[in-house]
């Protein structure tokens, strides 16, 4: 009897050093695991602020750049998280199946982050627009600073910044102001109808004569171009580059005004007419 319980006191005590080995064994594996984790995610971070910095791959396209680095941090952490994982213990063969499957639940569940880097690698190829363009889409008008896997980040010309989802972006309708390196500058302008006709369209002309900014070989346009309920309106087209048209536009505005002043042409406003009849 004495011999049985000495033996089975035996066996006890070697599952316990047995035990004890291996959960030491494996509280050093995860020691080293969360190393190897914190390491590598700040090499991952320092590697990837390097690659942001101006000169690095100064032949690629902005927007190729921006989108290659976000795809390489991306892919750099999971890879770091299967190592991690596999210093831990976790059966290789396992890990593929598990990260396997999840792949397969997380892309069922995550449709339009999948669409996102579609629409990412579709707005890279056809290149509706680049980095540093400005754009108009979905209701945001910005200059675009970079186009990563799932967003492309614009910022307004209030500063504000604003992430839109890549596949909405690429299903949208997009104006680029920046493709073309002239834009026309379109304003109407009202008068009264008392206003002569050919001393206005001088004044306006005059105008564009002497702004530095308009292109004066392309074509420029000043006519009248409609009779309206209480003024005349007259229409004025000219050219300049991309880069200088709201400097154009402000200043025709602001000259036109003060020169109509100064001839005393009137710029009306709404205004109605009610006659009384006295019975």
């Amino acid at each position: 009897m004495s011999d049985t319980i000495s033996k089975e006191l035996s066996n006890f005590e070697e599952i316990i050093k047995d035990l004890s080995l291996k959960s030491s064994d494996f509280v050093v594996k995860v020691i080293i695991a969360l190393i190897v984790m914190i390491i590598g995610f700040r090499i991952i971070s320092v590697l990837e602020n390097k690659l942001k910095k101006p000169h690095k791959f100064k032949a690629l396209d902005p927007s190729v750049k921006t989108f290659l680095i976000s795809f390489m941090t991306i892919s750099l952490k999971v890879l770091l998280m299967i190592v991690v994982l596999s210093i831990v213990g976790v059966p290789m063969a396992s890990l593929v199946t598990v990260v396997g499957s999840c792949a397969v639940a997380i892309g069922l569940a995550l449709q339009g982050g999948l669409s996102n880097i579609a629409g990412g690698l579709m707005i890279l190829i056809f290149k509706p627009f680049k980095v540093g363009d400005f754009i108009s889409s979905n209701g945001f008008d910005g200059v675009v600073k970079s186009i990563t896997m799932f967003y492309t980040t614009i910022t307004t010309v209030d500063n504000k910044i604003i992430q839109l989802p890549n596949g909405n972006l690429s299903n949208s309708n997009i104006v680029n102001y920046s493709t073309n390196k002239t834009r026309r500058v379109d304003i109407n302008v009202n008068v009264s109808y008392n206003s002569d006709i050919d001393k206005v369209k001088k004044i306006i002309n005059d105008i564009i004569d002497k702004h530095k900014l308009i292109l004066h070989d392309e074509d420029k346009f000043v006519r009248l171009t409609k009779h309206d309920e209480s003024s005349l309106v007259f229409t004025l087209r000219v050219w300049t580059n991309t880069s200088d048209y709201w400097t154009v536009y402000f200043d025709l505005l602001e000259s036109i005004k003060k020169e109509f002043d100064k001839n005393k042409i009137e710029i009306p406003y709404n205004q109605l007419d009610v006659h009384m009849i006295k019975e």
